[in-house]
């Protein structure tokens, strides 16, 4: 029997308080879905944390004086599916989201026992809330830097939720009536519910596979001199 699923909230909000994040409400609903088909949870919320900006493992080795990022990567390296959840800001993720990927970037470097990137058979997606728009492009930008790392990018795997144009309420803002905005959203709660599923199923479809086979994508062996194939007559010795 597999061991169970651990799924992984990293919440790149501007806010340094976790409570008052409008981003992370909408992630604790995709993780309740998830909670209740057995995945273990963790959420983190990156500005609880010292994590400078970089492309190095550990920043402290590059003038910072302190780095979070090490003990951090562990929680990212032992979970099966990773979400995201970004405000946005101009139509863009957040900074601290960029800090994320840039720190993500850093451990390209690192493979799993089968000589593939360690982010093989790893599963992203990602959560987008705001009052502008700009959820397909920051979807996109995310999906992009997260499938180049190695993870794989389920269909749908991106759900927001952004309000009426212009300044306005963020998502969970209490209204006037008691209720909260964007709670009744449909379009949001379904997009939601769609990207966890998905997550999971694959999650699921790779962990009952043991992740990819290393035909072909098998980094020790490239340097070994093993080419899978590929012949390129410019380059023959």
């Amino acid at each position: 029997m597999n061991a169970p699923l651990k799924a992984l909230y990293i919440n790149t909000s501007l806010k340094r308080v976790p409570d008052e994040s409008h981003t992370k409400l909408l992630l604790n609903a995709s993780a309740k879905i998830i909670e209740k088909q057995g995945v273990e949870v963790e959420h983190l919320h990156l500005l609880s944390h010292q994590v400078p900006p970089g492309v190095y493992p550990d920043m402290t080795e590059h003038g910072w004086d302190r780095d979070d990022w090490p003990d951090l990567w562990k929680k990212v390296l032992g979970a099966d599916i990773l979400i995201i959840g970004t405000p946005l800001w101009l139509g863009e993720e957040s900074s601290v989201c960029r800090i994320l990927i840039e720190r993500l970037y850093a451990m390209s470097g690192e493979l799993n026992e089968k000589g593939q990137s360690v982010f093989y058979g790893k599963v992203a997606a990602c959560v987008i809330t705001g009052n502008e728009d700009g959820i397909k492009h920051t979807a996109m930008t995310l999906g992009f830097a997260m499938n180049h790392l190695g993870y794989t990018i389920p269909p749908q795997a991106d759900c927001g939720w952004i309000g009426e144009a212009g300044p306005g309420p963020s998502y969970g803002d209490e209204t006037d009536d008691g209720g909260r905005v964007g709670f009744d959203n449909d379009f949001t709660q379904r997009n939601t519910t769609i990207m966890t599923w998905n997550a999971l199923h694959l999650a699921r479809m790779l962990q009952a596979a043991g992740g990819y086979p290393n035909d072909g994508n098998d980094r020790t062996a490239w340097k070994a001199g093993t080419r899978f194939g590929f012949e390129n007559p410019e380059y023959r010795s």
